[in-house]
């Protein structure tokens, strides 16, 4: 009984550290949530500012565009570039999972020379046993600073292959919170900026009455703001990439707590149950060394009695 006892005693006390670490867990995913969707919003008026700018720039007629195929014909994507946005920590559900199965899956027509760069360990090892050669992995930003470092090597990455190639594909595949405390994989193809692109640019209504203009150069306006918008693409699909994977964090978090609080539940039940059964044969074993000695000390007075009349009629007629 006390070694069933001690060992579950030990395991409540493992479970409840646990649980203790879990809970901790889940604080500060429950905070990084917080920053990373916060720069998200924040990011949403710069991105406004970029695409405004870039529409006037492109309501002029005969302004080239960085990156798009010339008009004579569509030309055909000559090289890939996938950038794949995942995790380096685990605990995060099907968070790497699904990202690799849907890059895997749109990634399956070998017939254009592709660059995969991956950003995380996980997604990294799993393309890579899926048998996709990738490059990397680049470490996951740990803050909202970290994000711009990240983001400036993928650009780095982004020109010496427009370099090397020039009809050249950008792809973005990254995960973002969905309802529900769900996470779903989007993807995102930011090169080449294709006529459709500009018109849909064009097509956006200016807020103000006043016309736009742009003022000094509008091919080399429209060169920076295209810089400016890949940055702000890449930036916010890395930090949603980042809330996505703390809000996976977070839910796989309370799913443990939860189970953790039902294993300590059972665990206590055994523990109180075993300790009540141990206190009743205890119970038991004085009950009964209480009724066996019992009839021993009845019988010490009877004894005495039948001791006192056998010398009361000895023949010598001896009393006491």
């Amino acid at each position: 009984m006390s070694e069933s006892a001690a060992g579950l005693r030990r395991t409540i006390a493992s479970a409840g550290d646990l649980q203790a670490v879990v809970r901790t867990m889940k604080a500060l995913a429950a905070s990084s949530i917080g920053q990373y969707e916060q720069s998200v919003r924040a990011l949403a008026d710069y991105a406004r500012t970029v695409e405004l700018g870039l529409s006037a720039c492109l309501r002029g007629d005969g302004v080239p565009v960085p990156g798009q195929p010339d008009s004579a014909a569509t030309r055909p994507v000559a090289h890939r570039l996938v950038l794949v946005f995942g995790s380096d920590q685990g605990l995060v559900g099907q968070f790497n999972e699904g990202i690799a199965e849907r890059v895997l899956s749109h990634l399956s027509d070998p017939a254009v020379p592709t660059t995969v760069w991956t950003v995380g360990e996980r997604v990294h090892v799993r393309l890579l046993d899926a048998g996709l050669a990738v490059q990397g992995p680049l470490a996951v930003p740990q803050s909202v600073k970290g994000i711009t470092t990240l983001v400036g090597r993928l650009l780095l990455e982004t020109v010496t292959a427009q370099a090397a190639v020039a009809s050249t594909e950008l792809l973005v595949f990254h995960n973002q919170s969905a309802a529900n405390s769900t996470v779903e994989v989007v993807q995102h193809r930011l090169l080449p900026l294709d006529a459709h692109w500009r018109q849909a640019l064009i097509a956006d209504p200016w807020p103000t009455r006043s016309l736009p203009q742009v003022v000094g150069g509008a091919a080399e306006t429209l060169r920076t703001l295209v810089g400016e918008y890949l940055f702000v693409s890449l930036f916010r699909a890395c930090a949603e990439s980042l809330a996505s994977e703390n809000a996976s964090r977070l839910a796989a978090m309370e799913r443990a707590d939860q189970n953790i609080s039902e294993l300590l539940e059972t665990l206590r039940s055994r523990f109180n149950q075993l300790r009540q059964s141990g206190i009743d044969e205890e119970l038991f074993d004085v009950i009964s060394g209480f009724e066996a000695l019992t009839p021993a000390a009845r019988e010490k007075p009877a004894a005495a009695q039948r001791a006192a009349s056998r010398v009361t009629a000895s023949p010598h007629g001896d009393q006491t």
